[in-house]
């Protein structure tokens, strides 16, 4: 018989009222690797309501695939409901699957190819744009790279520049105070203090854009482009031919502009870092790059031989994954050997997971070798998840590893970045565990 919720560990250090909420503000990623120590399901108080944390690959894969029906999109998904409303991020049930249904041809293996070759051409025009010796910040450059690669697929017109210009302009506010104010008490969200207004102004200026460039387009008559922005406006649902809102295009484009940018940005920029950090890694890519591409621009044929790239790119996602998820039961469920009735917030951070060192050896060092094929073998396949699983899976995941990859294989034919002194790259929990900044400086590679 399975136990009650009252037999589930408490994490410790819970304060009155504000439960472990401090403790998730003040060292969110150190706070969720150190919850595996209290058990496999273990309880935390985001205020006076009680959140239960799934801290191994077992029942995070029995949450996320083998009993996922019996879920929705918990707490995290409400709280930031206000900049993507319902679009794929946030969405359960029906309008989950109708949405998805409608996105998916915008990530078919064909669309990806074409995709490549923009990528492509923006990662050329960065690299161009360089001079030996000049300094830059790593994560601004990358960011920059990931927003204009990503609003290129997504509006062929100068429609969508605006968005850019917002996206640039707000998406850091955002990311800076997204998990603190999901993970905060609602009462919370009413205090007049800097992130809450800074959050709050930040959301409603993306959406007000996005919402003008969708009523821009709609009102052209112009959707018979490639672009995401003509396919969503153009789509009709294959059971009732019913077409996509106005508002329901701007969520699926700002969820999309959201998790597309923070990804690419975040994984490149921690990948200079760590490149710069195993000059033995950087080496054998740069032979490799030569190897399958030498001097002309990469393609999406020669992905397949990038395999050392590729390796790279699981390890930094491995490292510097998604922080926090949360899914909400709609129903009784056991977990764990414990029933949980519905209506409980289950949460869990793939972060924590894929630094778990009954899982990995050496789970904090930075080893691109643990993903060659004999060593990989003894990694599970619920044990990597660095895009979630299940029906829930990132339905962009193809086109993020293609970017970067791309990237990657373009800068560092030509180019080195040595780090520069006088700061540490530190990890900033937000959707994804990004790097607070990263002060490099570019050199010509011989």
């Amino acid at each position: 018989m399975a136990a009650d919720l009252r037999s589930v560990p408490r994490a410790p250090g819970a304060l009155p009222v504000l439960g472990h909420a401090l403790k998730l503000w003040r060292d969110p990623l150190g706070f969720l690797k150190s919850l595996r120590a209290s058990g496999e399901l273990v309880r935390v108080d985001l205020g006076t309501m009680p959140m239960y944390v799934a801290t191994s690959a077992r029942l995070i894969n029995e949450v996320t695939v083998k009993k996922a029906r019996s879920f929705e999109k918990g707490r995290l998904y409400d709280r930031v409901r206000p900049l993507v409303g319902d679009g794929l991020a946030t969405a359960s049930g029906e309008i989950h699957r109708r949405h998805r249904r409608l996105m998916q041809p915008m990530f078919h293996k064909e669309r990806i190819s074409g995709y490549a070759a923009v990528m492509s051409g923006r990662a050329m025009e960065l690299a161009e744009s360089w001079t030996d010796g000049q300094e830059i910040a790593v994560e601004q450059v990358m960011g920059e790279y990931a927003i204009e690669t990503l609003a290129a697929t997504m509006f062929s017109t100068d429609i969508g520049r605006p968005a850019v210009a917002a996206v640039r302009r707000h998406l850091p506010v955002i990311l800076k105070n997204m998990l603190i104010r999901a993970a905060s008490p609602k009462l919370f969200d009413r205090l007049p203090i800097r992130p809450n207004r800074d959050f709050d102004a930040a959301s409603a200026g993306m959406r007000k854009v996005i919402d003008e460039v969708v009523a821009g387009q709609r009102s052209s008559g112009d959707t018979d482009r490639a672009d995401l922005l003509s396919v969503l406006l153009a789509a009709r649902d294959a059971d009732t031919g019913e077409a996509l809102t106005d508002e329901e295009v701007r969520d699926e484009l700002v969820t999309i502009l959201f998790a597309g940018t923070e990804t690419t940005a975040s994984t490149l920029s921690w990948t200079f870092h760590e490149l710069a950090r195993h000059p033995d890694v950087e080496k054998q890519l740069v032979a490799e790059i030569d190897e399958a591409v030498g001097d002309r621009q990469v393609t999406i044929e020669d992905i397949p031989r990038l395999p050392g790239i590729r390796r790279v790119l699981d390890e930094i996602i491995r490292l510097y994954g998604v922080t926090l998820l949360m899914r909400r039961t709609t129903e009784e469920v056991e977990l764990g050997g414990v029933s949980i009735p519905a209506g409980t917030e289950i949460a869990f951070s793939l972060y924590a997971m894929h630094r778990d060192p009954d899982l990995y050896v050496n789970p904090d060092a930075f080893d691109p070798d643990r993903w060659l094929p004999e060593r990989r073998a003894e990694i599970g396949r619920e044990e990597f998840v660095p895009f979630g699983s299940g029906n829930r899976k990132c339905i962009g995941d193809v086109f993020a590893w293609t970017e970067a990859t791309i990237a990657l294989a373009t800068i560092l034919r030509r180019w080195q970045l040595r780090p520069l002194p006088g700061h540490t790259p530190k990890e900033a929990a937000s959707a994804m565990t990004h790097p607070d900044h990263v002060p490099m400086r570019v050199v010509a590679r011989p």
